[in-house]
């Protein structure tokens, strides 16, 4: 890495801005763009551009003033993104992987062509043809194909009386899948080839918002499963020719079977204790793919357990804080707010991390503190 290098982001929310954090160590240059006036990237990068990351000229103007363009949010312009490349600029993830990646069907079928392991599954274009073609396949979780995104556009349908919730756009039909644990890895790869994988985190999702509500490493799965998912997640980088962080959620099945859920070609919610937990963290990591450095040190220095901060139910407005200097009394607690000035309901507001000796003591200290911290407003 020689020089000033000027890095540009697509999407200014907390992943980015936690890259932003991590980038201030590289000397990086870094421009932002983003919709909201107000995004948490703003007081922290070089030059901020409000914008839609989905128009095509806005991204190829912004772009064209980078050497590398990266993104925080996969529902960006590819056809820019393509055309940047084109004419030089380096873009991590390439076009055509996020192309595929942000439409669930494509990415289905991606798993499916490459022998990934993954659900059985069904595309749908609308609820007409899952009612006339696909009951028989109930129990089952229909995804739209697009926009999806932290729960959003997923539903469950068990049987004909839930085709009042089914979605009528174009959609995944995911067959059920009978679970013991969801767990993930995350895996980056730099131009060189080099790839270098996270130990296995295991997941718990909150009921009613269907996105993470913590997850804790080490994970309790054995140790000859914890191979399996790292190779498995290696296998889909690599099938992806992917330069970066991916994000891979995965099942373990009650019968010991290891299925691909979804990826993310980004930072990733589960990964966020790696800031403190592990030698390098999933920011650090995406940095060094993307400018072509070595890779980091993955391994753990600490059991850790990582809780997100949503905004609490019934409250919308001015975020305000709560019980943040009673939980800061327990040892090992370490709070990472978004700079997100409103709250509400189920937003993302921070994460907290929780280390310990043992997995066991981070657990303890994390239950002790869970219900401590409230995002009021």
């Amino acid at each position: 890495m020689t020089g000033e290098v000027k890095l540009g982001i697509l999407g200014g929310g907390q992943l980015g801005r936690m890259l932003l954090q991590a980038g201030l160590d590289f000397n990086l240059y870094t421009l932002i763009l983003d919709p909201d006036k107000d995004a948490p990237c703003k007081p922290l990068c070089n030059e901020f551009y409000v914008g839609s990351f989905r128009d095509f000229d806005t991204v190829y103007n912004f772009g064209k003033k980078c050497d590398i363009v990266t993104i925080e949010i996969e529902h960006v312009n590819c056809d820019a993104l393509a055309k940047l490349e084109e004419e030089g600029v380096k873009v991590y993830p390439d076009a055509r992987t996020v192309r595929t990646i942000q439409d669930k069907g494509a990415q289905k079928e991606f798993m499916q062509q490459h022998n990934i392991p993954t659900a059985d599954f069904r595309l749908l274009q609308n609820k007409q043809e899952l009612q006339e073609s696909h009951l028989a396949f109930l129990p089952a979780f229909q995804k739209l194909r697009r926009e999806g995104y932290d729960g959003r556009g997923v539903t469950r349908l068990t049987s004909e009386s839930d085709l009042g919730k089914a979605f009528e756009e174009p959609s995944v039909l995911e067959k059920l899948v009978d679970f013991e644990k969801e767990i993930s890895v995350i895996v980056g790869r730099n131009a060189n080839g080099e790839v270098a994988a996270f130990p296995v985190v295991e997941l718990s999702f909150h009921p009613e918002h269907n996105l993470v509500d913590s997850l804790f490493t080490p994970a309790n799965v054995p140790a000859d499963l914890q191979r399996q998912a790292t190779e498995i997640a290696t296998r889909v980088i690599e099938a992806f020719g992917m330069v970066g962080i991916l994000a891979v959620e995965m099942f373990l099945t009650k019968d010991g079977q290891i299925l691909v859920n979804e990826v993310a070609p980004r930072p990733h919610n589960s990964g966020h204790h790696t800031i403190k937990a592990n030698f390098t963290s999933q920011y650090e990591q995406h940095l060094r793919a993307i400018l072509n450095l070595p890779l980091g040190d993955t391994d753990i220095q600490s059991a850790a357990v990582m809780l997100n901060l949503l905004g609490e139910p019934g409250y919308s407005g001015e975020a305000v804080y709560q019980g943040l200097e009673e939980a800061l009394q327990v040892p090992g607690v370490y709070i990472h707010l978004y700079g997100k000035k409103y709250t509400r309901p189920a937003r993302k507001m921070g994460h907290i991390t929780v280390l310990g000796k043992s997995l066991e003591q981070a657990q303890e200290r994390a239950a002790s503190i869970r219900d401590v911290i409230k995002v009021i407003a």
